[in-house]
């Protein structure tokens, strides 16, 4: 059974820093594709990070230079480092998992979700 377990999330001021961790089980970790969306209200699921097996990594254009996705392959954790963080990153934040490589690009592919984090960026 596929798990993942989102944390580190909460309240910064713009500016600030936060991590992002994903705890994963039920799955080949290091083979399988991951990423973290985010969703504003009212709003799609979007792309932030993401991570074809233990290959490339990608990024959405709005957080290139600031965010760092990272798999800890021995700890099975999917990592989001967030660094001069605005208000317009105030979201709830998504892990997801599958097999296939597309769901790095789209929430369409992706069939594994955790629970959710919110991430509030106060100006």
């Amino acid at each position: 059974q596929v798990q993942l377990v989102e944390s580190g999330g909460g309240s910064v001021q713009a500016g600030g820093s936060l991590v992002l961790s994903c705890a994963a089980s039920g799955f080949s970790f290091s083979s399988w594709s991951m990423g973290w969306y985010r969703q504003f209200p009212g709003k799609e699921r979007e792309v932030v990070a993401s991570i074809v097996s233990d290959g490339p990594s990608t990024y959405a254009d709005s957080v290139k230079g600031r965010f760092t996705i990272s798999k800890d392959i021995a700890k099975n954790t999917l990592y989001l480092h967030m660094n001069n963080l605005e208000p317009e990153d105030t979201a709830m934040y998504y892990c997801a998992a599958d097999y296939r490589w597309r769901c790095t690009l789209t929430p369409d592919f992706c069939e594994h979700w955790g629970q959710g984090i919110q991430v509030t960026v106060s100006s």
